[in-house]
């Protein structure tokens, strides 16, 4: 269940429906949600930037982190044509982000933003709305019977990200360790789509107080989702210092 972004770029992938509420979604194994009636396309974390980041920290990873999610994006919107994108929040991955992206990336971001009713909803690593990039900003949206916000809160019909949902489960006498969709039914929290981001285990407290009804993982495959219930997740062991392993 590892997932390749070559192959979800190359190839068709095939959703995963589920209803939140009286909305039906479209999981999709890019890691964001297709919502047909209202043609809208929801990603989230994209923490754009995030490794020029830690480079200017004195931790050289690759730069080319934000190329590689919003060439995701491309291919999202290209493929599902939607009249709206909704990015929950973290988009950036920090508040002098917008200032580091190279021109090239930026005017992607402004052909998506002018293509579409893009929606940048706050998070708490972008407070403020990128100035010129195009698109509009949000503490939180309501549509239909769903609310998107960046923090989940518990509430009914609530779409968030923030937390970075994996999930960890036995297979064939090995540890399998993946992004994931995060739900109970009545809420749904996200993957991080950035390619740089990690993730927390859906084992962790934190996911109980967002998803009070119980946890189901809905797994990123390479062209498919996998639902994996509440009873074969498994949390992360920590070795010394912290580092989680299998």
């Amino acid at each position: 269940m590892t997932r390749s972004r070559d192959a979800l770029l190359s190839t068709p992938a095939e959703p995963f429906d589920i209803q939140l509420l009286t909305a039906k979604l479209c999981l999709l194994p890019a890691g964001a949600v297709w919502w047909p009636d209202e043609g809208t396309l929801i990603v989230s974390d994209l923490h754009l930037e995030k490794g020029s980041s830690y480079a200017a920290r004195g931790q050289m990873l690759p730069p080319y982190d934000t190329g590689t999610t919003l060439s995701l994006v491309e291919h999202l919107a290209s493929t599902y044509g939607p009249r709206r994108i909704v990015s929950l929040g973290d988009s950036f991955h920090d508040r002098s982000a917008e200032l580091r992206i190279a021109e090239a990336d930026r005017a992607r971001i402004r052909v998506l933003t002018a293509s579409v009713d893009w929606i940048w909803v706050e998070g708490n690593h972008d407070p403020d709305p990128p100035e010129d990039l195009g698109g509009r900003a949000a503490k939180q949206l309501d549509i239909g019977p769903l609310v998107f916000r960046h923090e989940p809160t518990g509430a009914r019909g609530e779409v968030s990200g923030h937390l970075h949902p994996v999930v960890k489960v036995r297979a064939r006498h090995r540890a399998v360790r993946c992004r994931c969709f995060a739900s109970d039914g009545l809420r749904l929290v996200l993957p991080a789509m950035g390619a740089l981001t990690g993730g927390l285990n859906i084992c962790d407290p934190a996911f109980a107080a967002a998803l009070p009804d119980g946890t189901t993982a809905y797994a990123l495959g390479e062209q498919r989702i996998h639902r994996i219930d509440e009873a074969r997740h498994e949390p992360d062991r920590y070795a010394h210092g912290g580092v989680w392993r299998a």
